[in-house]
């Protein structure tokens, strides 16, 4: 395997798109978010017709109230300047459970009472009480299964991917994907090092990290990062920056990556080598990163192509899979990327659509370029997956099988 890097200037690279719909709904989403999660269940489970005594009333009121107070201020102590770890927990464990009692209290409120009506179960008070009791209950059971999928190690996700450029020799290469692995407030170093373990157990050629390691920066979650360091491939194992790097000083993560062992792809490439044929395995910045202020940090696909043969194929790694834009223009036949995390709590996936093109699983984008969106390894914020497991990828590699003639 050789390594090529550059330094090109910014000036050829295309400048960044206009901001998104989601960008500009992000500006008004912390004032109007908190009070349609607290106050539309607060109102379909105690004032919808269920009457209930004035003390329940009055305590489940309080409850939501402080829900609706207590989200925002915690989320702002957790993740912004003062990155308090506990209050990042309450946060973000609020933040999941009023999603959560959000969304059944809308499907449930409509649904179960047209099939209550439906049936001739119950009168008013009494329907509406039993939508009550199954809200609490369907969240209650959510949250609890949606706890153990966050925390557990990762199911592999195998599959095959054929790229009609790769070279024979290259075929069957196998390369494993780790993403948004989020080490945080909550200590998951023993978990982290099961992850790295189950890495291993794959036999990977290549193994890459498309970015968001964590929440924090590389000093604070050093513990927690550490057992990437064990993690074994017979080329290479190399990184891109998320998103998240940026908010916590991302060049003492990029540091940590290398002192670890890890190739950071920062814009540049390598070439793989195998039977006689070559992959050019790129990676670039988070899109984010220009924005960020370091000097260096950008996007820059040309620069991570330069000097590579363009009649090689190119694996490239772009934490955000709304870069595939640009990869697909410049030719790249994969992409792997994170940043989605399949959703996360379900039905979160339709927001991220707003945003990004793919949220998991492989797509195609324009004649060659194909898309593998990774659910992510970890968890942001809420403690919780719902329908959206969590992923260790491995892709294996495959060149254009030989027509046969009849």
């Amino acid at each position: 395997m050789t390594d090529t890097s550059n330094t090109r200037p910014a000036g050829s690279e295309a400048q960044e798109p206009p901001r998104s719909r989601l960008h500009l709904l992000m500006r008004y989403i912390p004032l109007i978010a908190p009070v349609l999660l607290w106050t539309v269940p607060c109102w379909v489970l105690l004032y919808g017709g269920q009457h209930w005594p004035l003390p329940v009333t009055s305590a489940g009121t309080a409850l939501f109230v402080l829900g609706l107070v207590g989200m925002p201020l915690a989320m702002v102590r957790g993740h912004g300047r003062h990155q308090q770890d506990r209050a990042a927990v309450v946060g973000g464990i609020l933040l999941g459970t009023g999603w959560v009692l959000f969304t059944w209290s809308v499907l449930l409120g409509v649904l179960l009472r047209i099939a209550l009506t439906l049936a001739g179960v119950g009168e008013g008070q009494d329907r509406a009480r039993i939508v009550t009791w199954a809200v609490l209950g369907v969240t209650a059971a959510l949250l609890s299964w949606g706890h153990a999928e966050a925390r557990r190690v990762p199911r592999v996700r195998r599959l095959d991917v054929e790229l009609p450029r790769l070279g024979a020799g290259l075929d069957g290469l196998r390369v494993a994907l780790i993403t948004d692995t989020h080490y945080g407030p909550l200590d998951r170093a023993r978990w982290s090092a099961r992850v790295c373990e189950t890495v291993n157990t794959l036999e990977a050629d290549l193994v890459c990290h498309t970015g968001d390691i964590a929440d924090g920066t590389a000093e604070r979650r050093r513990a927690q990062a550490a057992p990437l360091g064990t993690v074994r491939a017979t080329r290479a194992r190399v990184y891109v920056t998320g998103n998240h790097e940026y908010y916590s000083e991302a060049q003492g993560w990029v540091d940590l990556m290398d002192e670890l062992g890890w190739e950071p792809l920062r814009n540049r490439h390598l070439l793989l080598e195998r039977g006689g044929d070559t992959l050019v395995v790129a990676g670039v910045d988070d899109v984010t990163a220009e924005s960020s202020g370091l000097a260096g940090h950008r996007a820059h696909l040309a620069g991570a192509l330069d000097g590579a043969d363009p009649d090689l194929p190119v694996l490239l790694l772009a934490h955000q899979p709304k870069f595939i834009d640009r990869a697909a223009a410049g030719g790249v036949d994969l992409q792997l990327s994170g940043h989605t995390h399949g959703g996360q709590i379900w039905p979160f996936h339709h927001l991220v659509r707003i945003d990004q093109p793919a949220v998991a699983g492989l797509s195609r984008h324009g004649d060659r370029t194909l898309l593998y969106t990774s659910r992510g390894t970890g968890f942001w914020g809420p403690p919780f997956r719902v329908f959206a497991p969590s992923e260790i990828t491995l892709l294996v590699l495959r060149s254009p099988r030989p027509s046969t003639s009849s």
